[in-house]
């Protein structure tokens, strides 16, 4: 009996040893995407951003331009990535459009599905997940895509991260900033800071505390040759010729920051 007994208590000694990850392993965060988060690399700016706030980060990414998140179900590249690593959040991220049914009427019907599928997926292994929003330049097509984003999260059971009404208001407050890419279309450097800030704000609670900081990553643009592999946001391009590097001036952060914190107020 003595034996049985210490035996189980060697089990429940074990378990909790492995049930408690070490105190200064980083979280990891899972980007599922297309081009919307590639240009500009959301993943490395979020790492870079949470880490000048005192927060580890490792993001990786599985992107590809043009792509649905319904591609990423049939292909089973989430599936796989999520066996092979244990995230604490996944970020979905759906081509902008489809949730608005902008490619037909079955468009939204099959991604609402693919947000839904992903979701549990993830979940049964123990992540958190969110839906980040995208985008719309013009403010009565903007409201529709936050409500049919919005939407589709709620249906999910997550959290929605809102930009494209951040966005009016920030293009109306800074119109000066980098908003979008050369071709007016993809997100600019400052729309990726927007969006990181958000999912900061979302994952820790609180706008980022930093005065500057610095992107030690590829810089991708919309020609990424990036296929929808597993890759950490901060491994080599498979394109030479990438741009590398990028900074965020404090001056840029704090104009940000106040018109975001007047969400707060």
């Amino acid at each position: 009996m003595r034996t049985l007994a210490i035996t189980f208590l060697s089990i429940v000694l074990l378990c909790a040893c492995r049930a408690a990850p070490p105190a200064d392993r980083p979280d990891r965060v899972l980007f599922v995407g297309n081009s919307l988060v590639y240009v500009g690399n959301l993943p490395a700016v979020f790492s870079a951003l949470a880490a000048a706030s005192g927060h580890a980060v490792h993001s990786d990414m599985i992107v590809k331009g043009g792509a649905t998140l319904e591609e990423r179900v049939a292909d089973g590249s989430v599936a796989r990535a999520l066996s092979k690593h244990a995230y604490t959040t996944v970020v979905l991220q759906e081509r902008g459009g489809d949730l608005m049914c902008a490619f037909g009427p079955d468009s939204c019907i099959r991604s609402r599905e693919a947000v839904k599928s992903l979701a549990d997926l993830a979940r049964k292994k123990g992540a958190r997940v969110v839906l980040l929003g995208t985008y719309q330049s013009l403010p009565a097509p903007s409201r529709r895509l936050v409500e049919a984003e919005a939407s589709a999260a709620n249906d999910a059971g997550i959290p929605y991260i809102e930009v494209s009404g951040q966005l009016q208001r920030l293009r109306a407050a800074e119109p000066g900033f980098a908003w979008f890419y050369m071709d007016g279309m993809h997100p600019g450097k400052d729309l990726v800071l927007l969006d990181a800030v958000l999912l900061y704000r979302d994952a820790f609670g609180s706008l980022p505390d930093t005065p500057d900081f610095t992107v030690d990553a590829p810089i991708y643009t919309s020609d990424s040759g990036l296929t929808p592999e597993l890759r950490p946001a901060d491994a080599p391009p498979p394109k030479a010729g990438t741009p590398h590097g990028t900074a965020y001036a404090a001056a840029t952060i704090d104009r940000l920051l106040s018109v975001i914190g007047q969400d707060n107020d």
